[in-house]
């Protein structure tokens, strides 16, 4: 029977699979052609809890980082997620989150990023288009049109509250799209990653 993998390790950082849940369904996602990274299956029978998460940390002052990036969108799990954060923090870890920066839509709270920062160093948000319809087209986002503009919405709130923010693309949408995409993650003070299929 396949034991759920809730902390793994790549380098010398830990990732946290919070939940397979998500609020897009990406043409270019890792999960519509693999079952994990790094030789990890990363599908999970149960969402874990906070305790369960804690208990498998290594010292997590020991590591570059302990980022929360599974098999979903980890802050579906914004609770459990805050409690392994604020852990992290109070023992000397640097935290990160990847997202899809459509947490203020599925929680319905403007206050995400503020209530981010006690506890959150960086955030990474997937980008990936330069507008509503193109992002739409390969995003499939349960809120449509609407998805694009929140993502950037959240991403300068982020800023804002002065969580190191990095936007990122695939490098498929070519070189025109990502000169356009790194504009819009600099006027927002954000910073812009690249990123080449696994």
């Amino acid at each position: 029977m396949k034991k759920d993998v809730y902390v793994y390790t790549i380098g010398n950082s830990a990732y946290i699979n919070l939940t397979n849940r998500c609020t897009n369904a990406c043409e270019f996602c890792i999960r519509t052609y693999a079952d994990g990274v790094e030789g990890y299956d990363l599908w999970l029978d149960k969402e874990p809890d906070a305790d369960e998460i804690i208990e498998l940390l290594p010292d997590v002052s020991t590591l570059d980082e302990v980022v929360f990036c599974g098999f979903g969108e980890p802050l579906i799990k914004f609770d459990v997620l805050m409690t392994v954060a604020r852990f992290v923090r109070r023992n000397g870890g640097t935290t990160r989150i990847n997202t899809n920066g459509q947490a203020e839509l599925f929680l319905k709270d403007k206050d995400v990023a503020k209530r981010l920062s006690e506890c959150i160093d960086k955030v990474s948000i997937s980008l990936n288009e330069t507008n509503a319809k193109d992002y739409d087209n390969i995003c499939h986002s349960k809120y449509g049109l609407e998805a694009y503009d929140a993502l950037i919405t959240f991403a300068k709130h982020c800023v804002d509250v002065g969580i190191d923010v990095t936007m990122s693309v695939m490098e498929t949408i070519g070189e025109e799209k990502i000169k356009l995409c790194k504009e819009t993650a600099e006027r927002i003070g954000a910073k812009l990653r690249v990123r080449t299929m696994i």
